[in-house]
């Protein structure tokens, strides 16, 4: 007997894959249908590898075909599984998001050297400067943003925009603000494992309404792990700003923290160095300085590794007691605190617009684990 192929695929028209709607023939997973005399080959796509589904689909098209068409026909079934690629649970997409301008990641290489506190005086001085700002809090295991930014009893609001359900930023002193904070007990700990700090940044990142900024800054945990392959990962970021104090264990740190910007599948510019404690001058001699940490020497690391230096951030009294009360020290006037802050943030806002204008976009990068090991590469 001579089968005929339309017999067959009418015949497959009336069964379908275990949990799709459509028919095989109209989802597409028959691929392709060959008679020679009384034998039939069946060519089926798939897109789940679960035994059982693929050996009900199996048996399906076989018992269609002997009921319907020819009851001692040879049917020989091909099953190709195309599954979609499944997303690491450590991967958060890397897309711009929309209305950013640009993103800049504020890195130290260990804890301790203020680099929170540089964050938040940079966020005040571009919001005393005119431009739009905000500031996502990365320090999982650390968030200081909303002590610093006097918010600790708020908490994110709902709000719809276009259809969708987003966290609105706390917003102060010019500034809009999102953190792990709030979401979290004053003495309750973060112990959590990278992918869900991962899942974490990923909502605060693209599930909140930033509106239209001139300046997202992210604050980094200290140290070059897993937060930060992250948050690269899920966004390009325009540059970084490294943040050191003078003294050698600090640098050798900070040498480590440029290293990974700079690495050649990671490639984010290191906009520069930012030296923190630079000098201690006490308040009955404000001419006086006294290099407590070390003189220079993250002016000397910039040379050395040639990048930017930003600027130097005194060690006054002041400054911890502004960020301890919630009101940044850029907030004040004509203060040699809030005059080096400004400095500082007019160097950075240079260096960014000299980036933008003689390098490329930066890419977000993609991260596969092999063999227990990190590799990181351009996407």
């Amino acid at each position: 007997m001579q089968l005929k192929k339309e017999d067959i695929i009418k015949a497959l028209s009336t069964i379908s894959v275990a949990g799709e709607g459509k028919n095989m023939v109209e989802s597409g997973a028959i691929q392709n249908v060959v008679t020679f005399a009384d034998e039939v080959i069946v060519d089926l796509k798939l897109s789940t590898p679960a035994l059982h589904i693929k050996k009900r689909a199996e048996v399906d098209v076989m018992k269609v075909i002997h009921d319907q068409v020819y009851a001692k026909a040879k049917v020989k079934v091909n099953i190709k599984v195309d599954a979609p690629k499944k997303q690491n649970a450590n991967e958060i997409k890397g897309k711009p998001i929309p209305g950013i301008q640009n993103i800049v990641a504020v890195a130290s290489g260990k804890g301790g050297v203020g680099k929170s506190t540089v964050t938040a005086n940079l966020a005040v001085s571009l919001a005393k400067m005119g431009f739009n700002v905000g500031l996502l809090d990365a320090d999982i295991y650390g968030p200081s943003g909303p002590i610093m930014f006097d918010v600790m009893h708020e908490k994110p609001l709902s709000v719809t925009v276009s259809g969708k359900s987003k966290m609105k930023p706390i917003e102060n002193y010019g500034v809009k603000l999102l953190s792990i904070g709030f979401f979290t007990k004053p003495n309750q700990a973060v112990i959590w494992r990278g992918p869900m700090a991962a899942k974490a940044l990923n909502q605060m990142i693209f599930d909140a309404d930033w509106g239209e900024l001139d300046f997202l800054l992210v604050d980094l945990p200290p140290g070059t792990g897993d937060i930060h392959l992250s948050i690269m990962q899920s966004m390009p970021i325009t540059g970084a700003v490294i943040v050191s104090t003078p003294q050698h264990v600090a640098l050798a740190d900070a040498r480590k923290g440029v290293a990974m910007f700079q690495q050649e599948n990671i490639n984010v510019p290191v906009l520069g160095i930012v030296e923190n404690m630079a000098y201690f001058t006490p308040e009955e001699l404000p001419e006086n300085k006294y290099y407590i940490f070390g003189e220079s020497g993250a002016k000397r690391l910039s040379e050395d590794i040639e990048v930017p230096f930003l600027g130097e951030i005194p060690l006054v009294q002041s400054i911890r007691e502004a960020g301890d009360v919630g009101r940044p020290a850029a907030l004040q006037d004509n203060t040699p605190t809030s005059i080096a802050f400004t400095d500082l943030t007019k160097n950075i806002v240079q260096e960014v617009v000299f980036r933008n204008e003689n390098l490329p976009p930066t890419d977000a990068i993609k991260i596969t684990t092999m063999a227990g090991c990190s590799a990181v590469r351009k996407k």
